[in-house]
């Protein structure tokens, strides 16, 4: 197009042609002038006032001096200048620590606290708790009851569990009591793990834990996982086919929840403990159902054999032990539940 482009620019506009063949004009001049080879830019000179590298190693030992270390570069100048000392600008001190990645802390401190990650393992049950608090919509905007449940870690049963119009620590400390002594707690025996809620870590709840020798443990600031358990079993709660949009009253939502918590805990097969009821791991039923479940499995198999291509069925089992953050060599976590108590002012017993 180009010798087209060039014979006809004699006699029509070579931009009206250009325009026309789809063809930018800047190709046509570069073909006009022939192709320019690339030249590799020069270093630029550094600037006359510019400060040299010795003066610039000097700037930067004096900002990085324990003088001066935590200090801004404004502060270093303004410093500097009272004391009838003048280096450089407080900008050219910012170019400085720029050149060597420095412009940021230059501290060697430790900007966040590290805290420990909780490792708890569950081999039975009433060894580890885990609970918390969650929110139940109410009859009106704005209105809602605060549902306390207690579970045991290693059968998921729900040992106990209250409906409250406020969350308050002493509400807790009430239900918490209450179940250790259903429970039948000793000292020594029990762990009860929560998050970092204000009911959770108050002053009320830390002494009765150490009243009744329950060792206490928390989840890490902005860890939601640090709390599985309770977690996952507020999802079964909520998510379950007859949970309402919203509650009328408070007594509407105490039984709601005594008929959900009767049925998860007496009659919901788990898939963390093998499909077995959390009632039966928690009370020590788990050989004798197992048992019943070969039985039954290896009648079928003697029924129908050539239906079971990798042999004789097992029914599966719940696992053994049960980790919150389990170490990375460690069996993976499984969960369990808690049974309910009676609270004297807002629960009623399952």
């Amino acid at each position: 197009m180009i010798p087209f482009i060039e014979q006809a620019g004699e006699a029509q506009s070579v931009a009206g042609l250009c325009a026309a063949l789809g063809m930018p004009r800047s190709s046509l001049y570069r073909h006009r002038k022939g192709q320019v080879p690339a030249v590799s830019p020069q270093p630029r000179a550094a600037p006359p006032r510019s400060l040299s590298q010795t003066e610039k190693d000097q700037v930067r030992d004096l900002l990085n001096s324990p003088r001066f270390e935590d200090k801004a570069p404004r502060e270093v100048y303004a410093t500097l200048l009272d004391e009838g000392k003048y280096l450089c600008s407080w900008r050219t001190m910012y170019r400085v620590l720029a050149a060597h990645g420095e412009i940021r802390e230059r501290r060697n401190q430790l900007r966040h606290p590290v805290y420990s990650k909780p490792e708890l393992m569950a081999t039975k049950a009433n060894q580890v708790w885990s609970w918390d608090i969650t929110k139940l919509r109410g009859p009106g905007k704005g209105i809602y009851y605060y549902l306390y449940v207690i579970l045991d870690i290693y059968s998921r049963y729900v040992v106990g569990w209250m409906i409250a119009k406020r969350q308050t620590a002493v509400l807790a400390e009430q239900l918490i009591a209450e179940t250790c002594t259903n429970q039948g707690i000793e000292p020594g025996q029990l762990t009860i793990h929560a998050d970092n809620g204000s009911p959770m870590v108050a002053n009320p709840i830390v002494i009765l834990l150490a009243d009744l020798g329950v060792t206490k443990s928390h989840s890490r600031p902005h860890t939601s996982d640090d709390n599985p358990y309770s977690e996952a079993q507020f999802k079964t709660l909520k998510y379950h086919p007859g949970y309402p949009k919203q509650f009328g009253c408070l007594s509407d939502a105490r039984g709601w929840c005594r008929a959900f918590f009767d049925w998860y805990n007496n009659d919901h097969h788990h898939m963390g403990l093998g499909l077995l009821i959390p009632a039966d791991v928690h009370h020590g039923r788990t050989a004798q159902v197992l048992a019943r479940r070969q039985a039954t499995l290896r009648q079928a198999y003697d029924s129908h054999p050539e239906r079971f291509v990798q042999g004789p069925p097992v029914p599966l089992k719940p696992p053994d032990a049960v980790w919150i953050n389990p170490p990375k060599e460690g069996d993976q976590a499984s969960s369990s539940c808690v049974e309910s108590s009676a609270s004297a002012e807002l629960n009623c017993p399952l």
